[in-house]
């Protein structure tokens, strides 16, 4: 596994035992820091949390006091959700609450199909499996995420192509 960053690893110190006491639904981080706590080797700027719509609605309570509400998210046409930005030691988090994606054929919800528990200082922090972080980055259409999505194959462990045999 990569090294997580000391920002990464702040930030989700202090998230992560929140989101487990406030969130009714399942939850889980996806984009970079998702992408980086499985092990890829890419930058992480911020912490990305899939949420329900109504546990977005009691987190936006609770952290009332973190919101950024002078930041405005790119790509606006393209994605859109009860989203908030939060001010957080390390990084900041974005909370997505029943994110949808548009490339152009209608607004599609964002399924974040399996998920795997990572373990941290302690803490289980569910992310999508690696198959489905390739799946979600793609269905995204930009740049960043098809190079995130390279990352995480890179992943794979290639089948051995020579046999392995025993001598006796």
């Amino acid at each position: 596994m990569s090294h997580i960053p000391p920002a990464l690893f702040v930030a989700l110190t202090e998230l992560v035992p929140d989101l487990h006491v406030h969130c009714v639904e399942p939850w889980c981080v996806i984009g970079s820091a998702a992408a980086r706590l499985l092990g890829a080797e890419v930058d992480v700027a911020d912490v990305d949390v899939l949420v329900s719509g109504d546990d977005a609605d009691t987190l936006m309570a609770h952290w009332a006091d973190r919101r950024d509400t002078s930041y405005e998210p790119a790509d606006s046409g393209r994605f859109r959700s009860h989203f908030a930005r939060f001010r957080f030691p390390g990084l900041p988090v974005e909370v997505m609450g029943g994110l949808e994606f548009n490339r152009g054929e209608g607004w599609q919800r964002l399924s974040p199909g399996r998920l795997e528990l990572v373990g941290l200082q302690g803490l289980a922090v569910p992310v999508p499996t690696l198959d489905d972080q390739v799946r979600i980055l793609e269905s995204f259409g930009r740049d960043k995420d098809r190079a995130r999505a390279a990352a995480l194959r890179r992943l794979r462990q290639p089948p051995s192509v020579l046999p392995i045999v025993s001598s006796s």
